[in-house]
């Protein structure tokens, strides 16, 4: 198993300014003794930029395009970080994160969500509440990037996480998609208002917002489907 590579010496609060934390840092190659990064993703151009940003560093990386696929990987080789966007199809961040912690083998990864959706303090908090080391909104600084995967790989002890009962997951869970699917809504809503203000150049790029968050609501639709399924047949599936 290759080695990763990151930096030796960094500053350990990521509440402080990037500029004050790239003070702190030495940059000098250092052996981690585990796994690849997994990278979860579902649009292609930003998991290609942020395997490249980590590859070209000296990580090894692996990647996934939504939860299923990331359980998939982690079967086969464990991370020893997950960065994962949390709005995907199939299986998206939060359920990726819940099957995470629940398994003993798995349940003490490192999980970074990566997010330009779920990014009110609601979200972060459930984030948080189902052991995610952190939270990065989109777009992504790469100094900030770099810097948070140093600091959580170079820590001498993963912390103790606990995953979140059962019950509680799937009711904020259920929360959290209800909200986004009312915000969605509410894009489309104003988005097709525009349209006909807008000067003609610009109607494309609209239209292609409204695909875009048309196609974003019918996945949560079908989450919260999967989520109404499970409560009325406990033994099915989890979605």
């Amino acid at each position: 198993m290759a080695p990763v590579r990151c930096l030796k010496r960094i500053c350990r609060s990521d509440r402080r300014p990037i500029a004050s934390r790239l003070a702190r840092v030495t940059i000098e190659a250092m052996t981690v003794p585990y796994g690849p990064l997994l990278i979860v993703e579902d649009v292609p151009y930003i998991l290609e930029l942020l395997e490249v940003t980590l590859s070209v560093r000296g990580y090894p990386v692996v990647t996934a395009h939504n939860g299923n696929e990331a359980l998939a990987r982690i079967a086969e080789q464990r991370p020893a970080l997950i960065l994962t966007d949390i709005l995907m199809p199939k299986l998206d961040g939060f359920q990726l994160a819940h099957a995470v912690r629940r398994n003993p083998k798995t349940h003490d990864i490192p999980i970074v969500f990566l997010s330009a959706t779920y990014i009110t303090p609601e979200d972060k908090a459930f984030a948080l509440s189902l052991g995610a080391t952190t939270f990065l909104e989109k777009p992504i600084e790469t100094e900030e990037l770099l810097l948070t995967v140093a600091e959580i790989l170079t820590r001498t002890s993963p912390p103790d996480q606990q995953p979140l009962p059962d019950e509680a997951f799937y009711q904020g869970y259920r929360q959290r998609l209800e909200e986004k699917l009312k915000h969605k809504q509410q894009q489309i809503r104003r988005s097709q208002q525009l349209l006909d203000s807008v000067p003609s150049a610009q109607r494309p790029v609209i239209e292609t917002i409204i695909e875009q968050t048309e196609a974003q609501v019918q996945e949560i639709e079908n989450q919260l489907r999967s989520l109404g399924k499970q409560a009325e047949d406990p033994g099915a599936p989890e979605p």
